[in-house]
């Protein structure tokens, strides 16, 4: 059986589904997984310097719980979604990729991304690194 291996490609910029990486990330890394985070379109806005530290939306599915939601997290001092990515990056191997076409799409450039960013990357880059183990769409 070979290495344990989780690939995770960010789409949604929404709180109710940022944390969710953020939490199944940092266990996956415990846990001893290889982690391939992959943010494009609305998930790679949420990882630009200017949204990271910032309120995220919430789904208006979702929206009523919102504030009881983050209450309570700031209660528990619960590690905001990019902190867990970045705790989950000293304990073991995780790496967060921003999507080169949805980079050119929204004219962002290298600087303008969380310093915890790996590297950008096109599908078929991502895709290979995926490959061999579990995949997910957020």
């Amino acid at each position: 059986m070979g290495s344990k291996k989780l690939s995770i490609i960010v789409f949604s910029g929404t709180i109710d589904k940022l944390m969710p990486v953020g939490i199944l990330t940092s266990g996956a890394a415990a846990a001893g997984y290889e982690v391939n985070l992959f943010f494009t379109f609305w998930g790679l806005q949420a990882l630009t310097k200017k949204s990271i530290g910032q309120p995220q939306p919430i789904d208006k599915n979702y929206e009523q719980f919102g504030p009881v939601m983050m209450q309570r997290m700031q209660e528990m001092k619960y590690p905001t979604w990019d902190q867990l990515i970045m705790q989950a990056k000293e304990v073991g191997e995780v790496k967060v990729y921003a999507c080169s076409t949805t980079m050119e799409f929204f004219g962002l450039k290298r600087e303008d991304l969380a310093d915890f960013v790996d590297d950008v990357v096109g599908v078929a880059t991502f895709l290979d690194r995926a490959e061999g183990g579990t995949t997910l769409f957020i």
